[in-house]
């Protein structure tokens, strides 16, 4: 029998979006105008330029608001856009890999959420829906989930199509690990930018005292450069605060956040590798975090790695086996028996080639690299797209090669500088236990 999907009611985001997209605004357009701008024009003046794009702000935001509005048309998420030029993007919502329910600090204050979908080969989150009240919210998330086939929640399908206010059953979570908060602020202290911070106060503090012209503005800048130094380690702690690590129905829930609460989904049958990693100065405690990558989720920007996206923000090696388990079954960090490359690569790498490894179990590849911040990477056979065989010049004058075994979008696990011979057999190895893999039913 077939189910028709209906089209459901065109939807206006909620009525403060102006009022809060303004406020978030404000921060932005004090840094545009800058320490110097204040210094040039005065108090006065710059207070009357901020509230004067202020409210230009708030009337494009109301604009916006008005001409904005969503709908769920059959199998397909639109959004609808644009005063003179009108816009309409349509989602495909097979292609939809999440939908994650973000609350920041403004939104949590007066009740309201916004929705981040990631889709498949997506560079970015798709269509955000800011704002929505918190029920609305996860109605749709749930209904959007329902209808792509990736729900954890019990809906029909026919309901869902057509809007109908049905209450989900979900699936039961299996809570399986929570991130004390005293760890995590311990692990954020134990970082370079911290520890060097109080350097930076006392150099500032000497040319303050030698220098008593100092003005408001050199004050200022040298405060702000102060603060942009902490700005890492202070966004991963506001980031997973509260940090929950949940299953439920072949995927992962990961939730956490102080001002911007986030709850993200990690399907399971995407998730492409694993990356562990033992900065310098966690190693005496043992501690490690672990980060998944998932095909067709927007990877965070180059060194951010402070937003959500983790699958343990700081724990020991048993919370760590813990974790893995329910991500890659049958994997274990401490068990995976790394061989070192050749003993010509100490020419290449005179420091770290000890440190380097690769290692083939009967699930995985992986490979370990770094010096001061130790590194490896986890990938399993189905999720390899494709092996290479690389030789640089200087390599070749040794006789070695790198052998990268690539995912979809995602890193590449590299045996580095092996005995060519090594080489083309761990390649040969490596695409035959690829096709094996793939060949396999995934489990239910």
């Amino acid at each position: 029998m077939t189910t028709s999907l209906a089209t459901g009611p065109r939807r206006r985001l909620h009525p403060l979006t102006p009022l809060l997209k303004g406020a978030r605004a404000l921060v932005v357009i004090i840094a545009a105008l800058s320490w110097q701008t204040l210094g040039r024009v005065g108090l006065g003046w710059f207070a009357a330029m901020v509230v004067a794009a202020l409210i230009g702000q708030v009337i494009l935001s109301v604009i916006s608001w008005y001409v904005t509005g969503y709908q769920v048309v059959g199998r397909e998420l639109r959004i609808h856009e644009g005063l003179v030029f009108r816009r309409t993007r349509a989602i495909p919502l097979e292609r939809l890999q999440s939908v994650e329910v973000v609350r920041p600090l403004l939104a949590q204050l007066t009740g309201l959420a916004e929705l981040r979908l990631e889709v498949v080969g997506g560079g970015k989150t798709e269509a955000p829906l800011a704002f929505l009240t918190v029920d609305e919210a996860r109605a749709l998330r749930e209904r959007l989930l329902v209808l792509a086939g990736k729900a954890g929640a019990a809906v029909p399908a026919q309901a869902a199509a057509e809007g109908e206010a049905v209450a989900p059953v979900a699936h039961p979570e299996r809570p399986i690990h929570a991130v004390a908060n005293r760890d995590l602020l311990i692990s954020q202290l134990l970082t370079p930018q911290t520890l060097f911070l109080p350097f930076g106060v006392a150099f500032v503090a000497v040319q303050f005292a030698a220098e008593a012209t100092w003005s408001f503005i050199g004050i200022a800048s040298t405060l702000t450069a102060m603060a942009g130094v902490l700005l890492q380690p202070v966004r991963r702690i506001l980031a997973d605060w509260n940090f929950r690590l949940a299953s439920q129905e072949g995927s992962l829930r990961l939730r956490g956040g102080l001002l911007e609460t986030r709850s993200q989904t990690v399907p399971l049958d995407r998730l492409q590798a694993v990356g562990a990693t033992w900065p310098l100065l966690w190693r005496r405690r043992r501690w490690l975090r672990l980060r998944p990558h998932v095909a067709g989720i927007a990877a965070p920007s180059s060194g951010d790695d402070s937003g959500g996206g983790r699958l343990l923000p700081v724990g020991d090696p048993e919370t760590a086996r813990l974790v893995l388990a329910e991500a890659l079954p049958g994997v274990a960090l401490d068990t995976i028996p790394f061989t070192p490359p050749s003993r010509r690569a100490r020419w290449l790498h005179p420091l770290s080639w000890r440190i380097l490894g690769a290692a083939l179990t009967d699930q995985v590849v992986a490979h370990r690299e770094g010096l001061l911040t130790r590194q490896v990477l986890v990938v399993p056979y189905a999720r390899i797209q494709s092996v290479r065989v690389v030789r640089g010049p200087l390599q070749r004058r040794l006789g070695l090669a790198t052998v990268y075994a690539d995912t979809a979008g995602g890193p590449s696990a590299a045996a580095r500088d092996r005995d060519v011979s090594e080489a083309w057999e761990l390649a040969a190895t490596l695409a035959e236990r690829s096709r094996a893999a793939r060949s396999v039913p995934a489990p239910h």
